[in-house]
């Protein structure tokens, strides 16, 4: 019989297939010695040192449900029948309901004190902390600081990991940074990034912000773990996110600096409170254009817009318009980085400052105060900025005593009122708003309407206004 050559063809073609395949050499592969050790470009060594002093967090506090009939409570039908009584007897209870909440720790000390968010412990009935080792201990809250969202607890143990804190001072935008704790309560977990920004402010997050940003990936439960440097040092507490409604990591992570977490532990630690210095004034940031009005070289240094009667620094010749440009030999960068060092300060201390004052450079030494429980409230001026004409788009009136006393100054108060500011105008742009009392015009005292043109008219660029708003003083440059 005789094959199509087609066939023939095939069939050689898997012949000659097979033979290939059979005589071909086998793969010869070369494996790694398992006694030979790893070479290390990751950070895994830096890794295995800090991990043992992070911890996980678990804390539980007590609140009250709406009632033990969930339709009823609060539900004003009823309660205009029967008010805090229940429907089928005796007095209406108000069940208790357990609420679980996890994070983050950092052990300091070998003996067990351990640094955390204030947020992570706060009411809490009972706080747990679980080691590395897998170690459970009932803890116990030391003391809390709800202003910079920094508590300390302590654990009955003894020889435990602690972190190596570094200087977070000397933290700069691009070094590597790892974050280290227990997100979403999966169990330890380390994440990479670098430090994105130093010092952030103003964020609405705490009272005292001077955060550390970074894109190492945080998430809910990171909160008051350690952010570490590639040697694994300690530069920051972990404390908060931008979500944008996610829940979860953004890229944008904030942490508390290392330096600031310390202090205040140590005054915890201490004294059980921490006691901040004050120093009495409102201070606001230089702009270009403050600068400029002012006669100062470049936009630094932190303006004094308003001080405080009877204040350490009005009883120091402090005098509002003063520029503070030093701090004990050290530069002021802005406002908030100015209160941040008042405030880490020890009241009864003093502050060696450096002023620019009417052209010329003066020194004037502050012996600090304690914070008042109650710290004076001022408003903030807006975002400053330059103008290249007068006020236009604004309106002004005179101060009568009934418009002062609605607006919560004292009658005397001197200036003229405003009365309308254009939304699209330069003086809005600069902060300027409607019920403000301008006192000022390129340091000019300001008593009526007639001072006000006046000075109008002999205003330059950029026109410097000193403003009353809520019973503070400010400067907005237009």
């Amino acid at each position: 019989m005789v094959l199509p050559a087609a066939l023939l063809l095939a069939m050689g073609a898997v012949g000659l297939g097979e033979v290939n395949r059979l005589v071909h050499p086998p793969l010869v592969l070369k494996m790694a010695n398992p006694d030979e050790a790893p070479s290390r470009t990751g950070f895994a060594p830096v890794v295995k040192r800090v991990v043992p002093a992070v911890v996980n967090i678990s804390s539980s506090k007590v609140i009250k449900t709406s009632g033990a009939f969930p339709q009823l409570p609060d539900d004003p039908f009823f309660r205009q029948f029967f008010g805090d009584q229940s429907p089928f007897g005796g007095r209406r209870q108000m069940p208790e309901q357990r609420e679980q909440g996890l994070g983050s720790g950092v052990i300091m000390t070998p003996d067990g004190y351990i640094l955390t968010n204030n947020h992570v412990v706060d009411g809490a009935t009972d706080v747990r902390v679980t080691l590395k080792d897998k170690r459970e201990f009932k803890a116990k809250v030391i003391g809390t600081d709800p202003k910079s969202d920094l508590a300390v607890v302590k654990i009955d143990a003894t020889n435990l990991p602690c972190i190596t804190v570094g200087d977070s001072s000397k933290v700069e935008v691009g070094d590597y940074a790892l974050a280290v704790g227990d997100p979403f309560g999966v169990g330890q977990t380390v994440t990479m990034g670098i430090v994105s920004a130093t010092g952030r402010s103003n964020l609405g997050i705490e009272t005292y912000e001077d955060f550390i940003q970074t894109d190492a990936p945080i998430n809910p439960g990171n909160s008051g773990g350690a952010l570490v440097n590639d040697r694994g040092e300690l530069i920051g507490i972990n404390t908060a996110i931008i979500s944008h409604g996610s829940g979860g990591n953004q890229g944008i992570g904030f942490a508390i600096p290392s330096d600031m977490a310390v202090n205040v532990m140590e005054q915890i630690v201490k004294n059980g409170k921490v006691e901040r210095a004050y120093m009495g004034i409102l201070p606001q940031d230089v702009t270009p254009e403050i600068a400029k009005a002012f006669g100062a070289s470049e936009p630094r240094g932190a303006l004094v817009g308003d001080v405080t009667p009877n204040s350490p620094a009005s009883r120091s010749g402090l005098e509002r318009g003063d520029i503070i440009l030093d701090v004990n030999g050290k530069p002021v960068a802005n406002s908030n980085d100015l209160r941040m060092r008042i405030s880490m300060m020890a009241p009864g201390s003093e502050a060696n400052l450096k002023i620019f004052r009417q052209g010329a450079h003066r020194d004037i030494t502050v012996k600090l105060a304690e914070m008042p429980t109650e710290e004076a409230s001022a408003a903030r001026p807006g975002n400053d900025s330059g103008s290249e004409s007068a006020l236009a788009g604004v309106s002004v009136d005179n101060l009568d005593a009934e418009t002062a006393h609605d607006l919560g100054l004292s009658a005397n108060t001197p200036g003229v009122v405003v009365t309308k500011v254009d939304p699209s105008s330069e003086a809005a742009d600069a902060g300027l708003q409607k019920g403000d009392v301008i006192q000022e015009v390129n340091r000019k005292p300001v008593a009526n309407t007639r001072d006000f043109a006046r000075a109008m008219r002999e205003s330059s660029n950029p026109t410097l206004l000193l403003v009353n708003r809520n019973g503070n003083t400010m400067y907005l440059a237009v």
